[in-house]
């Protein structure tokens, strides 16, 4: 039993690691899937630059737009922020707002490296790309010191209807494949060079110690870990006492909410600060000695911000 909570206590320290990890894989498999299944290089000039491209990027967009879609911090920041746009700077701290923005566009980007890393490694779609170029400068790097049945055949390389000797074509596929190659290889030193340099800045710049910014980021998981269930739990109840209320043809019972003002208080974006050691805005919503214990007995949600039911 002690070694099953050993190894279980191991992965649960290790959720970035891991969620990492699966994401690679679906990644190489979805890369994988695109260029087995879907991918045909129309092999001429004037579609392959296009075709190439739209699914080298393509995919990436679509995996940035939707790390950017599900990051909850990104909507507990902007949300409301049309009518009040104090939110986004709370108590003038426009730095710390726009350091939260770059940490949600960074953490967003993972997918979408690890795409072009993958695409490029594998070299199908920079092959069909790169070959429908009509630059003189990229016909010229490829087909220097060839005849001109090279330049005329280029965009047909990726395919098998190139009328190039079988040699010819293996070696513009084989320089296609390296400078794909090369590229990928780039984006994945950058990419860990600029998370490493990013890191050590943050960790340079914490105003706490290694330990206590652990404790920090163990309790913001517990804290959220524990909201999610406590809210489950008590909409549950709030739904449970309006059935009753109304099958049963009787006032509802009692059950106090917070006000509107303390909602916006726990949901606003919080920054660490020697003056107020708080580890969240509910903690410091919680322990201020101004407190508004005013319940709201009745909530409601106005017609425009409220949540459409099929």
């Amino acid at each position: 039993m002690d070694n099953f909570q050993t190894v279980l206590r191991f992965f649960m320290n290790q959720k970035a690691t891991i969620g990492y990890s699966f994401m690679a894989l679906l990644t190489i498999g979805g890369e994988r899937v695109f260029s087995m299944v879907s991918f045909q290089c129309p092999c001429n000039h004037e579609q392959n630059f296009t075709y190439g491209l739209t699914f080298l990027l393509g995919p990436a967009a679509v995996l940035l737009v939707f790390g950017l879609f599900f990051n909850t911090r990104l909507w507990r920041l902007y949300t409301g922020c049309c009518l009040n746009p104090m939110k986004l700077c709370p108590r003038g701290n426009c730095f710390g707002c726009f350091r939260v923005l770059m940490s949600i566009i960074t953490g967003a980007c993972v997918a979408p490296i690890m795409w072009l890393s993958v695409a490029l490694l594998n070299g199908t779609f920079y092959e069909c790309a790169i070959s429908g170029l009509d630059d003189n400068l990229v016909v010229d790097l490829f087909c220097k010191n060839k005849t001109l049945k090279c330049r005329e055949e280029l965009a047909r390389v990726p395919c098998d209807r190139s009328k190039l000797s079988s040699d010819e074509r293996m070696e513009l596929l084989l320089m296609f494949r390296a400078q794909s190659q090369i590229l990928g290889w780039s984006i994945v030193m950058v990419a860990a060079i600029v998370g490493l340099l990013g890191t050590c800045c943050k960790n340079c710049r914490s105003q706490v110690s290694y330990l206590q910014l652990l404790f920090w980021k163990r309790y913001i998981e517990k804290e959220k870990e524990r909201f999610d269930a406590f809210t489950v739990d008590y909409a549950t109840k709030l739904a449970e006492r309006n059935l009753q209320s109304f099958f049963e043809n009787k006032e509802p019972n009692p059950m106090p909410f917070p006000n509107h003002k303390a909602w916006e208080e726990i949901s606003a974006y919080y920054s660490f600060s020697r003056s107020e050691q708080y580890y969240s805005t509910l903690q410091r919503y919680v322990e201020r000695t101004d407190r508004d214990f005013t319940p709201e007995k009745r909530p409601v949600i106005d017609f425009e911000h409220g949540i459409a039911m099929t």
